[in-house]
């Protein structure tokens, strides 16, 4: 078994799935996986899979019903102790990121690290997670995919992502384990991927979709009253607090 998968979701993104694809398979930790789930895209992504078939464990062109579907379709074909979500546009840091991060024999259910957020303008700014993740972060913020390793046996326990939601089912299974199933987490100080701010959570036109969602999700495991009490922190004062720990963590 692999100590890694590492699962990519791809739709007429030929360009930056390249990108991904590179980061990949020129990593200098060997011990994974690679799937690519691409859903039948018609710009030439395929050609990059076929360019890259004897580097690529499991990759396949087919129409599905959605990003979580696709992903669903990754975790079913894997077979790694983690999972890394690395959707077509994002990438590792560094060629020796995967090296680093499994230098050490972490053990939690969930080991996460922080990210650059690449804007459409190629500017990259650092971006940190928190020690504790409580219902006050998810409330005000999330856990990012690519940045996470999540045991694949959660998806055998708690379920696989839900193919209702549109874009939050991520946030939904971060909430379900961490806070309500008390799964075990660590977070390490290293910068992990690259985050490309072009996907659909990032466009400003799905926001109201996003919220609408998000609160759906927070009412299925929390009351009005809990959610309602927990303190939101306004942009500036969030934006304080970013700059303090991405000093911090430099």
């Amino acid at each position: 078994m692999p100590k890694l998968s590492i699962i990519t979701i791809s739709y007429n993104n030929k360009v930056g799935l390249e990108r991904t694809v590179i980061s990949v398979i020129g990593q200098t930790f060997t011990d994974f996986e690679y799937i690519v789930i691409d859903g039948a895209s018609n710009d030439g992504s395929a050609d990059i899979l076929k360019e890259n078939t004897s580097k690529i464990d499991y990759w396949v062109s087919e129409k599905d019903s959605g990003i979580y579907n696709a992903m669903n379709k990754g975790i079913q074909k894997a077979t790694g102790e983690y999972c890394l979500f690395l959707n077509s546009g994002d990438y590792l840091y560094k060629p020796d990121t995967l090296e680093n991060v499994f230098a050490h024999n972490y053990n939690e259910d969930i080991i996460y690290g922080n990210m650059m957020i690449e804007q459409a303008s190629g500017t990259k700014k650092p971006a940190s997670m928190p020690d504790v993740l409580n219902l006050e972060h998810f409330i005000n913020d999330t856990l990012w995919h690519p940045i996470s390793f999540i045991k694949r046996e959660l998806f055998i326990r708690y379920g696989y992502y839900r193919e209702d939601l549109k874009v939050v089912s991520d946030y939904d299974f971060f909430l379900k384990t961490i806070l309500i199933h008390k799964v075990t987490y660590r977070h390490i100080l290293l910068v992990v991927s690259v985050f490309l701010m072009n996907g659909i959570s990032s466009d400003s036109k799905n926001k109201a979709m996003i919220e609408a969602e998000r609160k759906m999700v927070q009412l299925e495991y929390f009351s009005e009253t809990e959610i309602n009490t927990v303190p939101k922190i306004k942009p500036t004062k969030r934006n304080i607090l970013k700059k303090i720990i991405d000093r911090l963590t430099k």
